[in-house]
C-alpha cells in the first residue's frame, strides 16, 4: 500500500485527490496538510509540513507557489518523492525545483489531465506541418474566476511543446493593446479568460489562409485532475531522483 500526504487537503483539489483516493485499493492518504484546520478528514491533518511526523512514501501537492519551497526542502529532507501540480511558478522556483530533482524525485506538471497531456503530443505534430504551411498559431484558455495566475500552466506548457517541436524558434505576446502592428510570423498569441465557474478550457489554434485547424481540451470537472494526480503518485512512489512529467506516466 502506498502512503500519500496530501499537502493541501483542505483545498478544493485537495478535497477532490481525497475522495478518489479512498476510492483506490492501492494507495491511501495518511495525513493532510493544510493552515485550514476547519474540515473533517479521514485521516489526521497539520497545519504545517513542519509539524507533520507521519512516514509517507509520496506527497501530492496542490497549494500554491509560495508553499513550494518550504514543501521542496521538506521532500528533501525527508527524502519523499513529491508530485508538484501548483502552477504559476517564478523562474527562480522553476530552477529550485530542478535542483531538487537532484535528490529527490519530483513529478512537476502543468496539467495533471490524460487528455491534455495527449494534447501536447497532437500539437507537435501538427505544429511540424502547419506552421511551415504558415499558419499563424494562437492559444486561448479559460478559467474560473478564482484563479491567480495568468496565462494558466497548462497554456504556457502547450505553447512550450510547440517551441519544442520547432527548435525554440517562437516568442509569446500576451498582449497587443500596446501595439499597433500585424503579428509576428514566429509569436505565439496567448490569451486568458476568467469568469464564472469554467473549470478550464484550451484551444490550440492554428490559422491559415482560408482554414482554420482547431484543437480543443475541455474540463467539465476538477475530478480528471484529481485522477491524473493519484496516477502520477502512484508512478512516482519509490522513484530515484529525477525530475519527471506526466509523460512518465502516461508511457509506463
Amino acid at each position: 500500500m502506498i502512503k500519500m500526504i496530501m499537502h493541501g487537503c483542505n483545498g478544493a483539489m485537495g478535497q477532490v485527490i481525497s475522495g478518489i483516493a479512498a476510492e483506490e485499493n492501492n494507495i491511501e492518504i495518511v495525513a493532510g496538510i493544510d493552515p485550514n484546520m476547519t474540515k473533517e478528514n479521514p485521516y489526521p491533518v497539520f497545519s504545517s509540513l513542519e509539524s507533520c511526523d507521519v512516514e509517507a512514501d509520496v506527497i501530492v501537492d496542490f497549494t500554491s507557489a509560495k508553499a513550494v519551497e518550504g514543501l521542496l526542502h521538506y521532500s528533501i529532507e525527508k527524502q519523499i518523492p513529491v508530485v508538484l501540480c501548483t502552477t504559476g511558478l517564478s523562474e527562480d522556483q522553476v530552477k529550485l525545483v530542478e535542483e531538487a530533482s537532484r535528490q529527490v524525485a519530483v513529478l512537476r506538471s502543468a496539467n495533471m489531465s490524460l487528455g491534455v497531456n495527449l494534447l501536447m503530443k497532437l500539437i507537435k505534430d501538427a505544429a511540424l506541418v502547419l506552421s511551415g504551411a504558415g499558419f499563424d498559431i494562437e492559444i486561448l484558455e479559460k478559467h474560473h474566476n478564482k484563479k491567480l495566475d495568468a496565462p494558466s500552466g497548462t497554456a504556457l506548457a502547450l505553447a512550450d511543446s510547440i517551441n519544442e517541436a520547432m527548435d525554440q524558434e517562437f516568442h509569446y505576446v500576451y498582449d497587443r493593446s500596446q501595439v499597433r502592428k500585424a503579428r509576428d510570423k514566429k509569436e505565439i498569441g496567448i490569451s486568458a479568460v476568467r469568469g464564472g465557474t469554467i473549470v478550464g478550457e484550451h484551444d490550440v489554434i492554428f490559422a491559415g489562409t482560408d482554414e482554420v485547424v482547431t484543437f480543443q481540451h475541455t474540463a467539465y470537472s476538477k475530478a480528471i485532475f484529481a485522477r491524473g494526480a493519484v496516477s502520477a503518485a502512484k508512478f512516482l512512489a519509490g522513484k530515484k531522483p529525477g525530475l519527471y512529467t506526466m509523460k512518465d506516466v502516461i508511457e509506463t
